[in-house]
């Protein structure tokens, strides 16, 4: 099981409250549902009798999948204008069940810099911004929502250049070390010439169900509980991602055509879910998103969608998708993690996850792998290459064909190593 170091920040009789707190706003939700009990998920600890499945013998083969090329009518998507349409009801089937909706006119965003300095990254010359988006409360003034964000971009600039936009870990700097495995990403970025961002996905909206009072979803919900379709903490960051897109757009420096995203573990889910919401993300590093992000929800192994319902992760989500821990299953589901990378194309992702046996199976490595398969027939329909499943690298190994890219380092947890082949697989579509 991934350890849940983002907890790391509070103390124990703060993290006892937060833990309180988000079981009742769950019992909440569980009440509007009409839900008396849930299914319990499966444990990560391999000591337990409980142990999330890890054999792949034993994955249990999952009904048959939706079918993104079908329209929810049972007509066939045959043309890229049909498949305009099919996006539609497959974004609502998402933003109905599984992440929520994100509500219309949300408040505005004004970006400052509130720091600036030259400096050095490795052996490259830098400008480094230190940006707040402060977000207009004036329907609701108790709720302050103040994002921040990093810029850092090449010191001469002569055209705009792309730029990587990555969620920051808001922890200490050797669990910090930890997550990225000691690599620096800013260096090689800059190496290329483009630019860099960590966007702080907490100071958007709080990473527990305590918190769902607060930041941009209790702002727009005036502090009052959700409603069952309401946006979880996945799509708020995400929203948060496109707000500062906008920012990019009025930055000289930046060229808006060529954004990236960039995200490990929850906050590899937040970069899929923006991805597949906001069209100008050019290219995406998805890193160890797991269940809830690039695995096959269905399929048996590892973390299990009633491990996502319940009241440590259920605020990532509507509240409707609680249902599917009980009495509905991941095979009622309208829709998979597959259908998520297909509203991305024809724009490339890549998948990057760590090694099985260091990083534990609790990701389901192969059932992201999965997910690019099964979003292949719509990158093959736009005129892209797709990815056969016979083409499952092993350990440390990589398949990337087109604009699908899939790769196993030899470390845990961590995006680090995989950092250079995202690069050079983003050059591709950067510097044509």
């Amino acid at each position: 099981m991934i350890v849940p170091f983002i907890f790391a920040q509070f103390s124990k009789a703060d993290w006892d409250s937060i833990k309180k707190l988000s079981k009742q706003d769950h019992q909440l939700m569980m009440k509007k549902l009409g839900i008396e009990q849930l299914r319990p998920g499966p444990s990560g600890n391999p000591e337990d009798s409980n142990y999330a499945n890890s054999d792949e013998s034993k994955a249990k083969q999952y009904n048959k999948l939706p079918d993104p090329l079908v329209f929810n009518n049972g007509d066939s998507v045959k043309t890229h204008a049909q498949w305009e349409k099919r996006k539609f009801e497959i974004k609502e089937a998402f933003s109905r069940e599984i992440y929520g909706r994100a509500p219309t006119g949300t408040p505005d965003v004004k970006w400052e810099v509130v720091s600036e300095k030259d400096t050095i990254i490795g052996k490259y010359q830098a400008n480094v911004k230190s940006l707040v988006g402060y977000v207009d409360n004036s329907i609701y003034p108790e709720i302050e929502v103040n994002i921040k964000m990093t810029l850092i971009l090449p010191d001469k600039i002569n055209n705009p250049v792309p730029v990587i936009m990555e969620f920051g870990w808001n922890l200490p700097k050797h669990l910090r070390d930890r997550y990225s495995d000691g690599f620096s990403c800013e260096e090689k970025i800059l190496e290329k010439g483009w630019g860099y961002a960590k966007l702080y996905p907490n100071s958007i909206q709080e990473d527990h169900g305590a918190g769902l009072g607060k930041g941009i979803i209790g702002l727009v919900n005036r502090g009052e509980p959700r409603e069952l379709d309401d946006w979880g903490a996945l799509r708020a960051w995400a929203w948060g991602a496109s707000r500062a897109i906008d920012y990019f757009e009025t930055n000289k420096y930046v060229d808006e055509k060529r954004i990236g995203i960039a995200g490990l573990s929850r906050y590899g889910k937040a970069a899929i879910v923006a991805m597949a919401y906001d069209g100008r993300i050019a290219v995406g590093l998805v890193g160890s998103s797991g269940a809830g992000g690039t695995k096959i929800l269905r399929r048996i192994f590892g973390e299990q969608v009633e491990n996502l319902a319940s009241s440590v992760e259920y605020h990532w989500f509507a509240p409707n998708f609680i249902k599917y821990a009980g009495p509905l299953t991941p095979n009622d589901l309208p829709v998979d993690a597959h259908e998520l990378i297909a509203l991305c194309a024809p724009r490339p992702v890549f998948i990057s996850t760590g090694d099985p046996r260091m990083e534990g199976p609790w990701v389901d490595a192969k059932g992201m792998f999965l997910s690019l398969v099964h979003a292949s027939p719509v990158y093959e329909l736009l005129g892209r290459e797709g990815i056969e499943p016979v083409n499952y690298p092993p350990s440390e190994g990589r398949t990337i064909e087109g604009r699908l890219g899939f790769a196993q380092h030899s470390k845990g947890h961590t995006i680090g190593p995989n950092w250079p082949v995202f690069i050079k697989f983003a050059a591709k579509y950067f510097e044509k």
